[in-house]
C-alpha cells in the first residue's frame, strides 16, 4: 500500500520524534555518509516568489548530491502570474515533479499548495515560518554545544533579538516541540502571531518548553546559550522601515548585550544582515558568531529535508 505524503510546510507537520531523526540524519551525512544516487531519477521543483541565496543554493546542492534534479522556476515565469489557480498549479506540478520546494510570501498559499499536491510540498520561508533555517540552526547549536541527546536539547536557551517575524515563529514553534527554553525580547506591538503562540503554548504543555516574550532583552539574555537576531525589516515591511529602526534600536545585539549572557554564548544570524542596525560588525564578525556554519548547515538538513519526504 503507497503511504501517504508527508509536507513540511510548518513544524508542527512534525512530531519531536521526527525532527530528533532528522538531526541525527543530518550528522551522519555531514559526515560523510554516501549519498549518491539515493535520489536518483527523483526531480525537486524550487519555486521563488521571494530573493533566495541560501535557500536557492542549498537546496539545490542537497538534491544534485543526493542523486537528483533540481529545477529552478521563477515564480514571474509560471502561469500563476497570469491568474492559474494553486490549486490548478499543485496538480499540474504534481504530474511532472517528485517534490516541491516554495519560497513565497502568504503562507497561506503554500497550505494551499499543499492541500492538491500529491507530491510533498517544503516551505522555503513564509510570512509565518521558515523550518527549514531554524532545523538548520539547532543542528549548529548541537554541534557547538556538543549536544547528542533530547535531554541535553532542552537544557538549551535560546533568545531571539528583534522582531515577531517568520524567523522568532520557527523557534517558537521548534521550542514547545523539542522543550528547551525560548525567549523572544522585542518591543511592543511586534510580538508573533496569537494563534501559534497559542498551539505552542499547548505544545509546551507536553515537551516542557519554556517560552516566553519580554520588552527586557538585558534581563533575557542572562544565561543564553544563543543570541539571535535578524533583519529590522522583512521582505514586504519596507514601508515602515523609518519606524522600525527607531522601535528596534534599544535590541540591537551588540558587545554591551552579549555581555550580559554566558562567555561562550553563540550569536546567530539566519542572514542577510545589516552590520550596524539589528547587530554591530563586531559581534557579528567575532569570535561567538555562527553565522557561516548557520549556512553551511542548511546544505545538510536539506539533505536530511528530503531524504525524510522523498526515499521510498
Amino acid at each position: 500500500m503507497k503511504q501517504k505524503k508527508r509536507d513540511l510546510v510548518s513544524l508542527f507537520d512534525l512530531s519531536a520524534g521526527d525532527i530528533w531523526s532528522l538531526l541525527k540524519t543530518a550528522i551522519r551525512l555531514k559526515s560523510g555518509a554516501r549519498t549518491t544516487d539515493i535520489l536518483h531519477r527523483k526531480t525537486l521543483g524550487l519555486i521563488f516568489e521571494k530573493p533566495s541565496t541560501r535557500t536557492t543554493v542549498s537546496f539545490a546542492v542537497a538534491m544534485h548530491q543526493l542523486g537528483g534534479f533540481p529545477l529552478i522556476l521563477n515564480a514571474q515565469n509560471l502561469q500563476r502570474k497570469r491568474g492559474e489557480t494553486i490549486r490548478d498549479t499543485a496538480l499540474t506540478l504534481s504530474r511532472y515533479l517528485d517534490a516541491i520546494m516554495i519560497r513565497a510570501f502568504r503562507h497561506g498559499d503554500v497550505v494551499e499548495l499543499a492541500r492538491w499536491a500529491t507530491i510533498p510540498v517544503i516551505n522555503g520561508l513564509t510570512d509565518s515560518e521558515h523550518p527549514c533555517q531554524v532545523l538548520g540552526d539547532i543542528l549548529t547549536i548541537m554541534e557547538h554545544n556538543n549536544i547528542r541527546s533530547v535531554a541535553a536539547l532542552k537544557k538549551l536557551k535560546v533568545v531571539f533579538s528583534g522582531d515577531g517575524n517568520n524567523m522568532s515563529q520557527s523557534w517558537i514553534v521548534a521550542a514547545s516541540l523539542l522543550g528547551f527554553t525560548f525567549i523572544l525580547a522585542c518591543p511592543e506591538g511586534y510580538g508573533p502571531d496569537a494563534e501559534l503562540l497559542k498551539q505552542a503554548q499547548r505544545k509546551a504543555l507536553s515537551s516542557g518548553a519554556k517560552i516566553s516574550i519580554t520588552r527586557d532583552v538585558v534581563g533575557a539574555v542572562a544565561d543564553a546559550d544563543a543570541i539571535y537576531t535578524d533583519v529590522w525589516t522583512s521582505m514586504g515591511d519596507e514601508a515602515e522601515e523609518g519606524k522600525r529602526k527607531k522601535d528596534f534600536k534599544p535590541y540591537q545585539v551588540n558587545a554591551r548585550l552579549i555581555a550580559k549572557a554566558k562567555r561562550d554564548c553563540l550569536i546567530m544570524h539566519c542572514l542577510p544582515a545589516i552590520r550596524g542596525e539589528e547587530v554591530t560588525a563586531d559581534v557579528l564578525d567575532g569570535p561567538q558568531s555562527v553565522i557561516f556554519d548557520q549556512a553551511e548547515n542548511r546544505l545538510h538538513i536539506q539533505k536530511a529535508v528530503l531524504l525524510f519526504l522523498l526515499k521510498s
